[in-house]
């Protein structure tokens, strides 16, 4: 059979959505400068849909940077993968900052945040060892698991009574393999905005032996007291065997970065097959992430305004009657009682009419008859966008609950 006759788009998860969201809810075209207000389908909208929590994506200082980076090396330098001819004192530079900044010994760059910790999870296990994760991983996690060739167990989101036991499982199983265990988790949890129990999770140090990883993605940056993460947060930065964090949330570029101990940066250099097999992180990314970094540790209240945006627009919904989770994070998820029918002509009403962009989640992310908005507050935002955006949202909730959108 040809496989490509069985690869019909109507038949996958998102794919049979395609003919009726694409271009519009999937793939749309956001133009303008990185900023709350931008253009989509030639109107100006508000948008909460943009992964720039310190407002760094347009700061001055970060583009001069990225400009004098393009202009002094160009795209292409360094050319090569860092083993063979990309190495600069300039990535080095970087790795041992980020690592400084969040309290680790030694630190490795990363093209990218998925492919990086698909990596990271395929390097330091083998098929003796046994991976337990949260049951709510992202993707990279889910698919870094994939790749393992031994027993993996999931625990129940957040819950520690499902993590003890499969604690124990893993703990049986590796006593006739001679193999370890390694746990994996968030810091932030990108859809709905909870944390990740590190707390919990760092105290069964005391009764198993494992070694913790954590993706803290939307943590670095925004959470803890000098935005070194969820780590920060809760106190247990110290904790945390591997720490990954990424360029694409706080930072507003791309790449990523795992920190820890010298002696396994030491091995993952030359064990981890997405670096060793691609090109060198671009200069220009490289020079523009050191700024960012500065900004970061220097500029308090980049993290200040993405908070008091934060507590405005949460406490706001809340206040107004909206149902926003168990969120601890900037990441703020409103949920409606509303079919999944309803979510298109809801998303196009807010666009259109509301002049409001975000994005809208249904089943199987979250539960049947229900429909979950997510907003990524940033630094950037007032609270003026946040008093439009909640009377927009109270409108909204009236047509939900009379069917509107249904009709």
């Amino acid at each position: 059979m040809d496989i490509f006759k069985k690869l019909d788009t109507s038949k996958t998860d998102l794919g049979k959505y395609r003919e009726i969201v694409h271009g519009y809810m999937t793939f749309p075209e956001l133009e303008g400068e990185i900023d709350p207000i931008m253009t989509f389908n030639g109107k100006e909208v508000l948008t909460w849909s943009i992964n720039n929590y310190l407002g760094l994506a347009n700061n001055p200082e970060v583009r001069e940077a990225d400009a004098k980076g393009a202009a002094d090396f160009g795209m292409a330098y360094p050319m090569g993968a860092r083993m063979m001819s990309g190495e600069t004192k300039f990535h080095q530079e970087l790795e041992q900052k980020l690592a400084d900044f969040v309290q680790k010994e030694s630190g490795f760059l990363l093209n990218y945040g998925y492919q990086g910790m698909v990596s990271i999870i395929d390097a330091l296990v083998d098929r003796k060892d046994v991976i337990v994760y949260d049951s709510d991983s992202h993707a990279c996690i889910l698919d870094g698991c994939r790749l393992h060739m031994g027993k993996r167990f999931v625990f129940k989101h957040n819950d520690m009574e499902s993590f003890d036991k499969q604690l124990a499982h893993a703990t049986k199983y590796v006593e006739g393999t001679g193999g370890g265990i390694l746990v994996i988790t968030e810091g932030v949890f990108g859809m709905e905005g909870d944390l990740g129990s590190l707390k919990e999770i760092t105290d069964f140090k005391d009764k198993y032996e494992f070694r913790l990883l954590v993706d803290d993605a939307h943590g670095f940056g925004t959470m803890g007291e000098t935005g070194r993460g969820a780590g920060e947060h809760f106190g247990v930065q110290d904790k945390i065997d591997v720490y990954f964090g990424t360029f694409a949330k706080a930072m507003a570029g791309i790449g990523a970065f795992v920190a820890c101990d010298t002696e396994i940066i030491n091995y993952l250099q030359y064990n981890l097959r997405s670096q060793i097999f691609a090109k060198s992180l671009p200069m220009p990314m490289v020079k523009g992430a050191l700024k960012r970094l500065e900004l970061l540790e220097t500029k308090s209240e980049l993290r200040e305004n993405l908070w008091s945006v934060v507590k405005a627009l949460q406490k706001g919904l809340v206040d107004n009657g909206f149902d926003i989770g168990v969120t601890e994070s900037p990441v703020t998820p409103v949920f409606f009682n509303g079919e999944e029918e309803s979510v298109i002509a809801l998303t196009r009403d807010l666009r259109e009419n509301y002049g409001i962009f975000c994005s809208a989640v249904v089943y199987p992310v979250i539960p049947k008859g229900k429909v979950m908005l997510r907003l990524i507050p940033t630094a950037s935002h007032t609270l003026e966008h946040v008093d439009r955006t909640i009377k927009a949202f109270s409108e909204i909730a009236v047509k939900l609950k009379t069917k509107f959108y249904k009709k």
